[in-house]
């Protein structure tokens, strides 16, 4: 009983929830650019439909989440579609992939490049080894 107290709870068999593909932040981005620059009720749909969940997901970083929620919050159909409602909407589209990267290092399968014969180790500029 007091082994459950102790251990965090990532230890407690909680489920992995892999980091968004930029591909899946790549549809939001481009959904959300197309409800600015067409102004319809079916594009603005679609970028609220894709951005939404990402508010809720857990390994999203909070100024990645304010991002969309900045994007969002201005993603709906508008009388006019001036230069302030487009703007609002697209520059943190085009700040989404910038922000919203995972800061996991993928695993490397390859070996470390092999390091030069020549031996030595310094820059030889001409001269013959002695």
């Amino acid at each position: 009983m007091l082994v459950a107290v102790v251990l965090p709870e990532a230890s407690r068999g909680a489920p992995y929830v892999p980091f968004p593909s930029q591909d899946s932040l790549r549809q939001v981005q481009l959904a959300a650019l197309a409800c600015a620059r067409e102004n319809s009720s079916e594009s603005c749909k679609r970028a609220q439909q894709l951005g939404d969940p990402l508010l809720d997901h857990p390994r999203l970083p909070a100024n990645c989440k304010d991002l969309i929620w900045q994007m969002l919050a201005k993603a709906q159909p508008a009388p006019t579609n001036s230069f302030s409602r487009r703007q609002a909407i697209s520059d943190p589209a085009e700040r989404l992939l910038l922000v919203c990267r995972s800061a996991e290092k993928p695993e490397s399968t390859d070996t470390p490049a092999a390091k030069p014969a020549g031996g030595g180790g310094g820059i030889n500029f001409g001269g013959s080894q002695r």
